[in-house]
């Protein structure tokens, strides 16, 4: 199936995916990593009178980014029909279109403008981070002995990292701590105490919200993204589909390539969700 640019634009949705294919060296090798005939991909956000936006990733910086006014590297929001114009004519590439249904609601689209507020500017990777990215997105985290429970201060600063805190330092008092120093019966003495302490008195048991907040894919996915200190255009589509409900959390972004995002592969979209066939989109040349 084959439609016009005009066709595609007045046709998108938030939510919907535009996948390019390309002929140049860096893109075929992109092909070939990822075992997929695309190369790029972007998410079309269309909100109230606003003309369709392009959200995605990437290295130069030939349109103007819609959120900060500026031109700009990496993560940027710009007119849809400027950037497939700019990707088919200036880069030599072909776009699909793929939409996603059933359409987006009213908190998917404010989960969308939170991750651009928080991602829009992001660096690109260079070519030596995109490729080590991409293959450590694929060797599965090995844990480490003992965790982060048998770490208690790094625990606490790991998560309070995460979280985007400010990152308290350990004080000479804290290292001396001889709560640190014991031996692991004894600590496990203590953790039992603890908990059995924790069970009788109703002010230390667990607050609903709290199990509630780490249950929610758009917080986990909010917190994630903030450790992105640089980010290709597989990555911001997939974030921002964690963030709308639509891809399950816990999953690293650097597993996704734009191959993901073709028919040829399986998202697993959540809540019934699924994107359609890739519609060819006809560019006019400028």
């Amino acid at each position: 199936m084959s439609i016009s640019l005009d066709e595609a634009v007045e046709l998108t949705r938030t939510g919907d995916v535009w996948v390019f294919r390309g002929r140049s060296v860096p893109d075929r090798a992109i092909q070939f990593t990822t075992n997929s005939p695309v190369n790029h991909v972007g998410m079309a956000v269309v909100l109230d009178d606003m003309p369709p936006l392009m959200w995605h990733a990437e290295l130069g910086r030939s349109l103007p980014d819609l959120w900060s006014g500026t031109h700009q590297r990496g993560v940027q929001l710009h007119d849809l029909r400027d950037a497939v114009c700019v990707w088919a004519n200036r880069y030599g590439q072909r776009a699909w279109l793929r939409q996603l249904d059933p359409p987006v609601d009213a908190e998917m689209e404010r989960a969308v403008l939170r991750t651009i507020a928080r991602l829009d500017g992001t660096p690109f990777p260079s070519t030596a981070q995109l490729a080590w990215r991409w293959v450590r997105g694929r060797v599965p985290a090995l844990p480490r002995p003992g965790g982060l429970s048998a770490l208690p201060h790094l625990g606490r600063l790991s998560a309070l990292s995460r979280l985007g805190q400010p990152t308290p330092r350990l004080t000479p008092a804290d290292r001396a701590n001889p709560a640190d120093r014991a031996n692991p019966a004894d600590r496990a003495n203590q953790a039992d105490r603890a908990n059995q302490a924790n069970r009788a008195d109703p002010a230390n048991q667990a607050n609903p919200a709290d199990s509630a907040n780490q249950a929610n894919p758009a917080r986990s996915a909010g917190e994630r993204d903030r450790a992105l200190e640089t980010a290709y255009c597989a990555e911001v589509v997939a974030v921002t589909y964690e963030a709308m409900g639509l891809l399950p959390a816990g999953r690293r972004p650097n597993w996704y390539d734009p191959g993901r995002f073709w028919s040829g592969d399986d998202l697993g979209l959540a809540a019934d969700a699924r994107l359609g066939s890739e519609i060819e989109v006809r560019v006019p040349p400028r």
